[in-house]
């Protein structure tokens, strides 16, 4: 079964292409030279055939009488351009006195051109013979002498030497289109399988890239004009693709972690229960540790869910106007009882209103608000702000920690991502709090971000665009 177009290779696609070009650009010069020269040998044609019945004009004139005229025939079968032609000479409406006609061919309805007029074009008659070999007719009068007699010159050229020259002519011009095609082929063929050895070049480097070998990247720089932007596009997809398999990987080695964790506690309690009998209380206490490290894996396993549906969003969400002051107030009383617990109050500065989903909204807020609670220095303030403008709302979440690094900031929204594991055991977190608020404010059309001064006066900005 032959190969379809789409799967031929390019250097076919491109012989092809090339071949067919150059059919119609040679066969377009053929039909138009060979068109040009069929008119060149007919108006050669039809000028012979005029100047001939004009010369006899003048020999009727000048030299000859009819009966000079029919002593001599042969005279004028000798004036003929070819043996096929025709001459006739004769009075209107008699029998002609002259009649070279070799083949017999009738005459067609000619109109005579006037003694006092010349001969042109226009007189002439397209015929043609039985063969379908083009014929040119034409009539004209001529006076005898001075005695005022008139005759009818009727003369006929058969084109066959012209027929002959043209279908010549014509294959010629098709062994020309066909040489020219496969030449063509040939060249086409060569140039562009040298041509293309780049993209080849560029499959076989792209071919040694694996998941052990992800750094492998194309040489721009040697690559074609027209082939460094896709070497610079394939070499950014590969940084992605690098990026994106270094974070799988981190992640699935954080998930294990957090996951074992739990699950270690879990076992190891029950193991420890089993080994002997107790009573109904320590099992009520087992069951209620266990209870506790189920519901852990619960909400790690909701967050996942969450952060595997966000990344994959293609609908638009519900959204509705939100009082920001209001929206704040009710967030900083919720966790005032976690915040009294190390000595943190709220200070809340808010106005305007925001248009965002009111669920998803208070989670990213609320994980922003934990996680100041949780890492504020204990007896300081965690300021809450906000304010709307014409592109969007914006809530900037502050608190007075630890210093931390400039280059730790941005991966502060990585899933798992912990900046002092110490306190990260001790709070109970998993990681994902931050991975979550930035899911949730690509879903709003806008991001997060994080800032930290020399102090420690650390910063959270979210930012939810206008729909």
């Amino acid at each position: 079964m032959s190969a379809t177009w789409p799967s031929r290779s390019l250097a076919v696609r491109i012989t092809c292409l090339f071949a067919l070009i150059v059919c119609v650009v040679v066969g377009m010069v053929g039909a138009s030279l060979y068109d040009a020269t069929n008119r060149a040998l007919s108006t050669r044609a039809d000028y012979q055939l005029i100047g001939r019945v004009e010369h006899f004009r003048s020999l009727l004139h000048d030299m000859y009488t009819i009966k000079e005229l029919e002593a001599r025939p042969r005279l004028f079968e000798t004036m003929l351009g070819d043996r096929q032609d025709v001459i006739i000479f004769r009075h209107t409406g008699v029998a002609p006195f002259i009649n070279v006609n070799p083949e017999n061919m009738p005459l067609p309805p000619l109109q005579a051109v006037a003694v006092t007029r010349p001969v042109t074009l226009e007189a002439l008659y397209e015929g043609s013979r039985a063969d379908g070999v083009r014929m040119r007719w034409v009539a004209a009068q001529a006076q005898i002498g001075e005695s005022g007699e008139l005759v009818e010159i009727i003369a006929a050229h058969v084109m066959t030497q012209e027929a002959h020259v043209l279908a010549s002519y014509l294959l010629r011009v098709w062994i020309t289109v066909i040489g020219a095609v496969l030449v063509t082929v040939l060249l086409a063929y060569w140039v562009s399988s040298r041509g293309l050895q780049p993209l080849t070049k560029m499959a076989d480097k792209a071919a040694e890239i694996t998941p052990s070998r992800m750094s492998t990247r194309l040489d721009v720089a040697q690559a074609p004009a027209e082939l460094q932007r896709l070497a610079a596009s394939f070499n950014a997809m590969l940084d992605r693709l690098a990026t994106g398999y270094e974070r799988l990987l981190q992640f699935s080695a954080d998930l294990a972690h957090e996951v074992r964790t739990p699950i270690g506690v879990l076992i190891g309690e029950t193991q420890v229960t089993l080994a002997h009998t107790r009573s109904e209380a320590e099992y009520r206490n087992v069951l209620e540790s266990n209870l506790e490290e189920l519901e852990r894996l619960g909400r790690i396993a909701q967050n996942i869910l969450f952060l595997a549906q966000a990344d994959h969003e293609t609908q638009q969400i519900e959204r509705t106007r939100l009082d920001i002051h209001e929206e704040l107030e009710t967030i900083s009383t919720y966790f005032e009882g976690i915040a009294d617990e190390r000595q943190i109050t709220f200070d809340v500065t808010a106005s305007g209103e925001m248009v965002a989903n009111a669920i998803m909204c208070r989670r990213a807020i609320s994980n922003v608000v934990v996680n100041a609670v949780r890492y504020a220095a204990p007896g300081t303030v965690v300021r809450l702000s906000g304010h709307a403008d014409a592109d969007g709302a914006s809530i900037v979440v502050g608190n007075q920690g630890e210093v931390i690094a400039q280059a730790e900031l941005p991966r502060l929204f990585d899933r798992f991502y912990r900046g002092d594991a110490a306190r990260s055991e001790f709070t109970e977190s998993s990681g994902l709090g931050l991975a979550i608020v930035q899911a949730i404010m690509r879903l709003h059309g806008g991001h997060a971000s994080a800032t930290c001064t020399r102090d420690g006066w650390i910063e959270f900005t979210l930012r939810f665009a206008n729909p």
